[in-house]
């Protein structure tokens, strides 16, 4: 049976790295700092500098200038958590499963220093602000301040608090009512 043209694009995304060496976000990577911006001469410029071959080309570039953000996002979400912060991730993986069982409607978006949290618009925020603390912003104007529920202060303008954990047994019922409470107003 003859594969759809979906299909036979997910199997080349499956053996990029195999039959190029480099996984899409690199691949990414290389086409921003090419800074072209042509279909056709990324195409070019992939099989000339690098040696790609015409169908892997093709699928990279249309990628780049489609803004592939899933596969972004992941290397945004690395990055975070890349060297001395790693051990932070399991507080960042637990915060995100909690906030995702609020309802479909919410959005992980990954940036370049943190993760927006968002429904209609952004409710809270998870950024690794140093390698042993983890700061989780949250929109909750009008909300009085307390020992964990601080003023965001110059943490981060897009929010009204802060809460800074520093290890995965701090995400509670407190945190996790805070954040539903702002999703809600979202």
């Amino acid at each position: 049976m003859a594969k759809t043209p979906q299909q036979m694009a997910e199997a080349m995304r499956g053996n990029l790295q195999e039959k190029t060496g480099r996984t899409l976000g690199q691949w990414l990577k290389v086409v921003a700092r090419s800074k072209l911006e042509k279909h056709g001469q990324i195409v070019k410029h992939l099989k000339s500098e690098h040696g790609v071959t015409h169908g892997y080309a093709n699928m990279i570039a249309q990628s780049a200038l489609q803004g592939d953000s899933e596969v972004c996002d992941q290397d945004l979400l690395a990055a975070q958590y890349a060297g001395p912060k790693a051990e932070l991730r399991p507080i960042y993986d637990a915060l995100a499963k909690a906030v995702a069982r609020f309802g479909k409607d919410v959005e992980l978006a990954p940036k370049k220093a943190y993760v927006s949290l968002r429904r209609n618009k952004q409710f809270a925020l998870v950024q690794p602000s140093t390698k042993t603390r983890v700061d989780v912003g949250i929109n909750l104007k009008g909300v009085a301040t307390g020992d964990r529920l601080e003023a965001s202060g110059s943490f981060n303008a897009m929010v009204s608090h802060r809460v800074r954990i520093t290890k995965k047994s701090e995400i509670d019922k407190e945190l996790i009512g805070w954040l539903r409470a702002a999703y809600e107003r979202a």
